[in-house]
């Protein structure tokens, strides 16, 4: 029955995490999934996670089934984050918002719901973009093809390529771009250049699908949600996927949100009924425990401020990171080949380092980095970032 089916080759990323766990090495060090470590190397529970979630499991009680659409609540307070609390679509009930399985689940009921209604579509994503955005789309049968995006040669942003090519693109493509913190490369938009390109996108009849896994990790809660914020403002039609496994450390819970902006309350009503359906023939209804804790962090002042006091202070430690790892290897590049380091932001940094550079840092110093370059500064800290510039500098001089 089952000869036909050919083997997975698995996750690269997942793939390469578990050959860390088996590298016997003392002094190896993973910077390769996309995790945030703090300074001891541990995965940190938040504050204001932890107190609400004691509160929480101090209120036992039955454990009924979420709603398909999600906890009402939560649905609420997401909303409110993801686009300000006095968002013009917002305030007229033009956005339909649906809880998820993370940010993933966002993307799968997002696609699923784009293919039913747009299925002449195309999707369009940056050159070079998480790997699991085409494999989700591929998967929910569309075309899936490219724009252009990094610049190899500076490690900074194509943007008039971006631009020309994006403005040719058919009336209702489907446009997928990163809100904050670009995964694989670092690289992200400014706020003049997220203005002309919603620009184009509205001209154009397109459809952009927004990507928000790293709000906070950027320029802060606000600032990294400036192009979701302003897509809102403006009332462009959108689907928006937002995250909180990183942001709140609650990986494993899986919390996100699905959003759409749409042209009127009838139209949102009418959208959040089909969003309903596709999670219905995903996975039925959403997860409880960890919608609660987001929502209680979310609605209770004190908790809230300790949240965003906490995100702030991760931020500033991967910007310490960055800085260290810059200073580092000032002695062995120079150049667009160093600033790189500092003028990326978010978990990931591009490091131009070859395929071959990186298997060496591997097999020879222990440190694990993606095969395309990508690293995960979220992974250093102050007692392995000497160890990985030692060892990038003698890769880069061999």
């Amino acid at each position: 029955m089952f000869e036909h089916i050919d083997a997975y080759p698995g996750d690269p990323i997942l793939s390469l995490n578990e050959n860390f766990q088996k590298d016997p090495r003392q002094n190896k060090v993973n910077l390769s999934i996309g995790i945030y470590f703090d300074d001891e190397g541990r995965l940190p529970v938040m504050k204001a996670v932890h107190e609400a979630e004691a509160a929480i499991l101090a209120e036992p009680g039955a454990k009924p089934y979420l709603p398909m659409a999600g906890f009402t609540q939560y649905r609420d307070a997401v909303q409110a984050l993801v686009f300000g609390a006095q968002c013009p679509s917002r305030a007229a009930n033009r956005i339909a918002t649906v809880q998820t399985l993370g940010g993933s689940g966002a993307l799968k009921v997002g696609a699923d719901f784009i293919k039913r209604y747009f299925p002449q579509s195309q999707v369009w994503v940056s050159d070079p973009t998480w790997e699991n955005h085409r494999f989700i789309f591929e998967r929910a049968g569309f075309v899936v093809n490219t724009y252009p995006y990094y610049d190899e040669a500076t490690g900074g942003l194509k943007f008039e390529a971006m631009l020309s090519a994006i403005d040719a693109l058919p009336a209702k493509s489907v446009v997928l771009l990163h809100a904050c913190c670009h995964n694989p490369t670092g690289v992200d938009l400014d706020e003049s250049q997220w203005t002309q390109l919603i620009d184009v996108l509205q001209k154009r009849d397109l459809l952009p699908f927004v990507d928000m896994a790293y709000q906070g990790f950027g320029a802060g809660l606000d600032a990294d949600a400036f192009a979701v914020r302003e897509l809102g403002r403006r009332g462009v039609p959108a689907l928006v996927a937002n995250s909180f496994s990183k942001n709140f450390s609650l990986y494993g819970e899986r919390c996100g949100g699905l959003h759409l902006i749409c042209e009127d309350a009838g139209a949102a009503d009418r959208v959040l009924g089909q969003l309903t359906s596709a999670v219905r023939s995903n996975y039925s209804n959403p997860p409880t425990h960890g919608a609660k804790i987001v929502t209680r962090v979310l609605a209770t002042p004190g908790l809230k401020a300790s949240w965003e006091a906490e995100l702030a202070a991760m931020c500033e430690r991967i910007a310490r990171m960055r800085q260290a790892i810059h200073d580092g290897l000032a002695a062995h590049v120079s150049g667009e080949a160093l600033s790189r380091y500092v003028k990326q932001r978010g978990m990931f940094t591009y490091t131009g380092l070859s395929a071959d550079q990186v298997e060496r840092l591997k097999e020879e110093f222990g440190v694990y980095i993606l095969r395309s370059g990508r690293m995960c500064v979220a992974g250093l800290n102050e007692k392995n970032v000497s160890i990985v510039v030692d060892a990038v500098g003698k890769v880069l001089k061999a």
